[in-house]
């Protein structure tokens, strides 16, 4: 466990941490494995359906969705304004946000799953379209989402993507 230590003839509210307490509880993981993770989180509303699904889901329906992006660093930056930080907060939920952004209220759907007289009525409806050349599940969009996080330079470890508050799904590369 991490125990904050008062250091003699220091001010009773400068803590430190002793080093080993800090490291104790993973060092069955090697230094090499610590990570500091910093998650976190937008949403957006849009709908999408499923082309080619025999369910409810092949038909156009909504959805308030989350996205968790948790990026993860071994070491802290050492230096200026971000010295003690993986990154600045605002920095990685104004990129996060701006990503979820891109879809709100829209209708996300797949490339060639719509007919051209259905996208043009559409389009003279003056709907807001957002074509994708995958198929727009929770899997495919926490993979899209973890992709543009990474293009920007995160490091990034997970994202997590809720179709639903009760169910979600998570992408993350393979560590092999």
């Amino acid at each position: 466990m991490c125990h904050p230590v008062h250091k003699q003839n220091q001010d009773i509210n400068t803590l430190s941490y002793k080093s080993m307490d800090v490291l104790r509880p993973y060092s069955f993981l090697g230094s090499d494995n610590i990570m500091y993770m910093l998650k976190a989180e937008a949403s957006f509303d849009s709908a999408h359906f499923l082309s080619g699904y025999d369910g409810k889901c092949r038909n156009i329906h909504g959805h308030r969705w989350r996205i968790e992006a948790v990026i993860k660093s071994s070491a802290l930056i050492e230096n200026g304004q971000q010295r003690g930080m993986v990154t600045d907060f605002s920095i990685l939920k104004k990129d996060l946000k701006e990503a979820a952004d891109n879809f709100d209220h829209a209708l996300i759907y797949e490339r060639g799953s719509l007919k051209e007289n259905t996208l043009s009525c559409l389009r003279d409806e003056n709907f807001r379209l957002i074509e994708t050349t995958f198929r727009p599940t929770a899997e495919n969009l926490a993979k899209y989402f973890y992709g543009i996080l990474k293009n920007k330079g995160y490091s990034v470890d997970s994202v997590t993507v809720y179709e639903t508050p009760n169910n979600c799904a998570v992408y993350m590369e393979d560590k092999a």
